[in-house]
């Protein structure tokens, strides 16, 4: 009967499509079925007897092995964010549950791992995500669909790009996209914040200089701009370099030329320049803090990244991404974010814009070790903040905002609280609603008036 058992179990694993493979204490392969070997792209034999992390090759294997904790703490651990590397060096999107191997009196003799192929999820999920992805960058607001449409036009031109935007926005991801995009994609991309130097070495970093150009310079070195020959080169903050310094810029952008510190014989490049600030740019000429003519050099294509205030709506598509990115670096399975967490991050302005958002949740994944992320790992900053608006609402000191509360109440009750169907009657969307009725304190029941009973 054992025997049968064990032909069926057998039968049974060399059947199913999930890749399963068992290990002994010392981490070497004993078992290994049919899925295994086609997802991986590696024979049986090959496999059994090598330690698990020479087939694999897994992210798990680098960082947190949840199978390692299954044999430490004797309980199956399921990790919904991993992936392995297979025979043809590809990455294959995984899910992994793991589980101790016991013998037939009880005695632990191993581990057992189950593992699922998602490339065909993955493929679709950028299928989904290609109609408002560019880049790494990603939206489903109308100005970023805006420039989506365009960024392959102006990429493959050679034109030189400002892009304006306040800290945070992105401005670097939409260069190296442009960059992507482009003719250049297998040439250099170098990115230097401008702001970030004094005059000096800014011109010694991006000119380069000759040896005995100044003391300590023992021997000659390059600078970006001959690093980035041939592909782009990103000046970062360029609303905050000096008046001496623009003009040394301008002329090498005019002549595609550069002369290193020290040198006598200046050098031709061949770059393709993007310029980026935070700053008001026509303001400063006005002010005289900005030349004119390096200002129209680089304003051939300017394009104007969004605050996240303007594109609320990418909020739970942003939080999304940055969770499935953290679980990969971090080998965790986050599944999100709850809803009243969800509702305090739709009330915050966001000044730090996508960059704060990201460190929000970075934050919150740190201190988050599964399921979804309530408000308790948000930081306490923002959670005090939110409570504070409450408390102020509450206490009636504002009555435009009460009058305001009372209308807003009163269309989610005749909508039975849906707030797509209340935002409809308000003439608003349903993401400003939504942002109103955490920034004005709205409690609203634990029902959801999509649904009916």
């Amino acid at each position: 009967m054992d025997k049968l058992t064990q032909n069926a179990t057998e039968i049974i694993l060399e059947s199913i499509s999930d890749g399963v493979f068992t290990v002994d204490h010392e981490w070497k392969i004993m078992s290994f079925n049919l899925a295994a070997e086609k997802i991986t792209g590696i024979p049986r034999d090959e496999a059994i007897g090598q330690h698990c992390w020479e087939v694999f090759r897994s992210n798990m294997c680098q960082d947190e092995c949840a199978l390692k904790k299954t044999m430490q703490e004797g309980k199956s651990f399921f990790s919904s964010s991993t992936y392995i590397i297979n025979s043809r060096k590809k990455r294959i999107p995984t899910t992994v549950f793991t589980s101790l191997l016991k013998d037939k009196n009880g005695n632990i003799i191993g581990g057992v791992e189950t593992f699922r192929d998602h490339s065909l999820v993955e493929e679709l999920r950028k299928k989904l995500y290609g109609s408002f992805q560019m880049g790494d960058m990603i939206s489903r607001s109308l100005a970023m669909k805006n420039l989506f449409k365009i960024l392959p036009r102006v990429s493959e031109s050679n034109s030189t790009v400002l892009i304006n935007g306040e800290t945070g926005t992105g401005k670097e991801l939409m260069a190296r996209a442009i960059h992507d995009l482009s003719s250049r994609k297998d040439k250099p991309f170098i990115a230097i914040n401008c702001g970030a130097f004094p005059d000096t070495l800014l011109e010694s970093e991006l000119f380069g200089y000759k040896t005995g150009a100044f003391t300590h310079a023992a021997k000659d070195k390059p600078g970006l701009f001959v690093a980035a020959d041939k592909g782009t080169i990103l000046l970062d903050e360029i609303g905050d370099t000096s008046a001496s310094f623009q003009v040394k810029l301008l002329r090498v952008l005019e002549e595609k030329k550069v002369l290193p510190l020290g040198a006598v014989k200046k050098e031709k490049i061949d770059i393709r320049v993007i310029a980026a600030t935070n700053k008001d740019l026509l303001k400063m000429m006005e002010a005289a803090t900005f030349r004119q003519d390096l200002f129209y050099r680089i304003n051939v294509m300017q394009l104007t990244l969004p605050p996240l205030r303007q594109r609320m709506e990418d909020l739970p598509l942003l939080v999304e991404h940055f969770i499935g990115s953290l679980n990969k670096i971090r080998g965790k399975s986050l599944n999100g974010i709850d809803q009243t967490t969800l509702e305090i991050l739709m009330g915050h302005d966001y000044p730090g814009n996508i960059r704060e958002l990201e460190n929000i949740i970075e934050h919150a994944c740190v201190l988050c070790s599964e399921g979804d992320i309530t408000p308790e790992y948000l930081p306490s900053s923002l959670v005090q903040q939110q409570s504070k608006i409450e408390t102020e609402i509450d206490g009636s000191q504002f009555p435009l905002k009460a009058a305001e509360i009372k209308v807003i109440k009163a269309f989610l009750k005749k909508n039975n609280y849906d707030r797509k169907a209340t935002a409809k009657d308000l003439g608003i969307h349903k993401t400003t609603l939504f942002r109103k009725i955490n920034k004005l304190g709205i409690k609203l029941p634990k029902i959801d008036g999509r649904f009916k009973k």
